[in-house]
């Protein structure tokens, strides 16, 4: 399956797609410094809703799939150099609406859980 969505993203910010069916995206996080909110190396939580938005809207893989409500937990710190893996699902369809779970963990332990409201509309949110 190939990725419709978010073409342009940043992956050094937002993760890389390592896996997409219907309805399923995967997204890989390599944290690094530019992420870090402190001297101690702990990632910034907007890194990693970012990275769980985009694992998200890969999820729906729809070109003009865009965010409307997202209501996420931080479920353990992040330090830099980890890898992040967020798996998303989508878990309902109406109308214009997907509903989306993601979870994102390192090496098996769970550090973010969402649930992401995304709609499909018809032409881009811009024009």
């Amino acid at each position: 399956m190939q990725l419709k969505t978010h073409l342009q993203i940043d992956e050094s910010l937002c993760g890389r797609v390592t896996a997409l069916e219907e309805g399923y995206a995967r997204v890989l996080l390599h944290t690094t410094r530019v992420m870090q909110a402190d001297a101690q190396g702990l990632i910034h939580g907007g890194f990693l809703f970012g990275a769980a938005d985009y694992a998200a809207m890969a999820a729906v893989n729809d070109p003009y799939v865009v965010l409307g409500a997202a209501q996420v937990r931080f479920l353990a710190p992040v330090r830099k150099g980890e890898a992040v893996t967020f798996e998303a699902r989508v878990l309902e369809e109406k109308g214009k609406r997907r509903r989306v779970t993601v979870s994102g963990s390192v090496e098996g332990r769970q550090v973010f859980e969402g649930s992401f409201d995304a709609f499909v509309l018809e032409r881009h949110v811009l024009d």
